[in-house]
């Protein structure tokens, strides 16, 4: 196949890449008082170019960030960590199933695709000193799907696995994030008013291509909804629409497994499979890395095996195989989610089963509540530690087929009225009684079994309460304390349980703590004192989830009581610091107090900041609040900073007070009320 014959088939498959027929003058982008865009327009493909646009007007260069790394072109921008990027979009070959699976997308989806491309070119011709990079232009609907290839790799751990590889620390086990969310939904058997209660509460970064982004997307082809998306998303992830709605937190099913393979150790290239010996594909990688201003042209290779993406350390040669890496309709799945209507067709659209991952917490106006631990799971055979590293020499372990759905763990109105989780064990989403036996699961799915601090203190929160009113659902929601018994990766308990007396020099410390009431809000200075002796310890032993164990001894105790103590005089001068003294919430020039722990229900991570302070960066974020009425949702909202990433704007930094004073702006799904109170009505350019 020659250059031009390539160049033809790109236009019979990517179109819009010279053709595009959306005319902006039909969509309206509609700014609310805090700059939330609201895009009408009639058709769902026009809906997604007024998206493009306005997300491009807040954030350009995020959304530029996740199409550099489509494109291989994001070291030749962020230098040396830009061309690690680049080097996995190509090693796991994200462009190729791009390529391969695309017409496996629906013509109604490919269109979607082809209009958020026209928009987002659109707004970088009219904006070319923005632009990053002048060979990024024009976006494509290939360049989304391999952007999307790329973040189904992330989600599954398939980062977390290389990056264990190329340090040389191998066996691993797919370990769970350190962050977390929270999803609730109670209907009318625990609602005193009959209302059914639906808390959209991720915990994610609070910039970057991660962070959510808020939007209202409405159509003439059924799409009405409101919630977040990701930067580089040409629909709503989680949210609502006029009959129901959804939210994710992180799950920790076996998605991915890492493979040591064989190699002929008179060919380095070859590896035994089935004893007979394989060669294994070998591809040279050239990546282009900015560094002090020059361009400088590297190389790097890449292998593949029967298994996947293949590389090597000191320790052996190993692959990755993840069920993120055979599809890419998850955010075609997601489309379909947004104009779904009733439980029975959101079911049916989890039957396409392409999002790899996340538990789904759901609830519609019909009194229905539901909860699913989704996940794109392998079938597998027994007799073989699926946790740890496998012998990559047998087609025994090599899996080829998924877990139906109805597999999967999942309740549907239990008869407590609630639902929960909080990226904890899929076995305690409800009431004891209504909760699912583990024993009734295939074992080699790896589903989690353990508890958090936010699970904890949700079933501590619950327990006494035989129904809630709104009130209650925003107390739970809100909630800053810490559970009776700690859940943390380090055990504490037996920390905090050291006598005083014993200890004279940090006799003050220990004192607090058995008195201390476990909360976190800004006042609270034992919440200081033990947040600081939280950070050191999981620093200095890499604590990297919440949810491994490690018992301190006594004298590594007592090393972390006296750092605590030592970093405190240091830099305060006292140890009655109240918590917002020494965490802050930045943006621009603001800094505000902030109140929150690491794993409390309103979760707050922090990193150093200055003056022996630290600053949030993760943590609640984007919180959607929803009531179904029989006449339609009840919607609340708030985001961390602000609508827009851009300083000069007035909606940078104005949802700030709001956040941290647990205050929501409304937010509704009804044209007439956003266009009544618009501030601002336009077309994109």
């Amino acid at each position: 196949m020659n250059k031009y014959t390539s160049a033809f088939l790109l236009l019979l498959i990517f179109p819009t890449v010279v053709f595009s027929q959306i005319n902006p003058a039909h969509i309206d982008i509609v700014r609310d008082s805090f700059g939330v865009p609201h895009i009408f327009a009639q058709t769902d493909a026009e809906v997604a170019y007024g998206l493009a646009w306005a997300h491009c007007e807040d954030d350009f260069e995020t959304l530029q960030t996740c199409f550099l790394a489509a494109k291989g072109l994001l070291g030749q921008v962020k230098g040396k960590d830009g061309a690690g990027v680049d080097y996995v979009v190509q090693a796991i070959r994200a462009r190729e199933l791009a390529t391969e699976k695309y017409n496996t997308l629906s013509p109604d989806f490919q269109r979607l695709l082809e209009g958020y491309c026209a928009g987002f070119n659109q707004f970088a011709k009219t904006h070319p000193k923005e632009v990053l990079h002048k060979k990024l232009i024009p976006i494509t609907p290939l360049d989304m799907s391999t952007f999307g290839v790329l973040q189904l790799y992330v989600f599954t751990g398939g980062d977390a696995a290389l990056q264990s590889i190329l340090a040389g620390k191998v066996p691993l086990a797919e370990m769970p994030t350190a962050h977390g969310s929270n999803a609730y939904a109670f209907n009318s058997n625990k609602t005193k008013d009959g209302q059914v209660y639906l808390n959209i509460n991720s915990h994610q970064p609070w910039e970057g291509i991660v962070a959510w982004y808020e939007a209202h997307l409405c159509s003439q082809e059924g799409l009405n909804i409101v919630g977040g998306l990701f930067p580089g998303a040409p629909c709503i992830l989680h949210g609502c629409n006029e009959y129901l709605g959804w939210a994710h937190t992180v799950n920790n099913p076996d998605k991915l497994d890492v493979y040591q393979l064989e190699i002929n150790p008179q060919n380095h290239l070859q590896y035994r499979f089935d004893n007979q010996w394989l060669t294994l594909e070998e591809r040279n990688i050239p990546l282009k890395v900015k560094m002090a201003g020059v361009k400088i042209k590297v190389h790097k290779k890449a292998w593949w095996s029967v298994y996947g993406p293949t590389f090597r350390n000191k320790q052996g040669t190993f692959s990755i195989r993840s069920s993120g890496m055979f599809d890419i309709r998850a955010l075609e799945e997601w489309y379909r989610m947004n104009k779904a209507r009733s439980f029975s067709e959101f079911y049916n659209i989890l039957k396409m089963e392409a999002i790899p991952g996340f538990n789904l917490v759901y609830a519609d106006r019909r009194d229905t509540i539901f909860y699913l631990s989704n996940g794109k799971i392998p079938v597998r055979t027994t007799g073989y530690d699926w946790q740890n590293t496998l012998p990559g020499n047998t087609s025994r372990t090599l899996w080829t087929q998924f877990h139906p759905l109805e597999d999967l763990p999942q309740t549907l109105n239990p008869p407590s009225g609630y639902l929960f989780n909080s990226n904890h064990s899929p076995f305690n989403a409800s009431a004891p009684a209504d909760n699912l036996d583990v024993a009734r699961f295939d074992p080699t799915m790896g589903y989690e079994t353990y508890e958090n601090n936010r699970s904890r203190r949700f079933m501590e929160l619950i327990a006494p309460l035989d129904k809630i009113d709104y009130a209650d659902f925003k107390r739970i929601k809100y909630d800053q304390q810490l559970p009776a018994q700690l859940s943390y990766a380090v055990n504490l308990d037996s920390l905090m349980a050291l006598p005083p007396a014993k200890y004279p020099d940090i006799a003050v410390l220990l004192n607090n703590f058995h008195h201390w009431n476990r909360q976190s809000n800004v006042q609270n200075k034992v919440a200081t004192q033990f947040l600081v002796m939280l950070q050191y310890i999981s620093q200095k032993y890499h604590l990297t989830t919440i949810y491994q164990r490690k018992t301190l001894t006594t004298a590594e105790s007592l090393d972390a009581l006296r750092f605590t103590r030592s970093y405190l005089m240091k830099h305060f001068g006292r140890l009655d610091v109240p918590l917002g003294d020494y965490q802050k919430m930045v943006r621009g020039k603001k800094v505000l107090p902030l109140a929150g722990f690491p794993d409390a229900i309103a979760a707050i991570y922090s990193k150093p900041y200055k003056k022996g302070m630290v600053q949030g960066f993760v943590g609640d974020c984007l919180i959607q609040l929803v009531r179904f009425t029989p006449q339609g949702p009840i919607i609340e909202s708030v985001n961390t900073f602000g609508a827009s990433n851009r300083p000069e704007s007035k909606h940078y930094s104005d949802q700030m007070e709001m956040f941290l004073e647990h205050k929501t702006k409304p937010m509704s799904l009804d044209r007439k009320v956003v266009y009544a109170k618009a501030e601002r009505v336009y077309h994109p350019g």
